[in-house]
């Protein structure tokens, strides 16, 4: 199981509780796990898509170690410029790739059923509160 790593910038607090319930906070909005699973990782990366879709705000950055991607580092982004990682004669370089508008590279805009299921979420917190 591999280390994964979650930066946030300008994000709500709910981000913050519910990564420090499964990761540990090494540095302000800095979020580690060295034994996250995929299965885990990729649920994390949903819920965490859901929300930004929903709140709009900030910026979300996860990477980990994937062997089948240049670099051997697999990335997603929220709320910035779309990047990759490229190999320049055994450099890693993170190169952003310009346009128009920046869009997240995880995932589009939510489908009716994922703003139902955002929304019943918010819903069920507020009735919690």
């Amino acid at each position: 199981m591999p280390m994964t790593i979650v930066v946030t910038s300008n994000v709500e607090s709910r981000y913050r509780g519910f990564l420090t319930s499964i990761m540990l906070e090494v540095a302000a909005g800095v979020y580690v796990s060295p034994r996250m699973s995929v299965a885990v990782r990729e649920r994390t990366w949903k819920v965490l898509t859901e929300w930004w879709w929903a709140l709009g705000n900030g910026s979300l950055t996860m990477v980990w170690p994937d062997k089948n991607l240049s670099g051997g580092v697999g990335m997603a982004l929220l709320g910035e410029a779309p990047k990759d990682i490229i190999d320049a004669d055994g450099v890693l370089l993170v190169r952003r790739i310009m346009q128009e508008t920046a869009t997240p590279i995880a995932g589009g805009p939510p489908s009716p059923s994922q703003e139902e299921a955002v929304q019943q979420t918010l819903d069920n917190e507020e009735q919690i509160l």
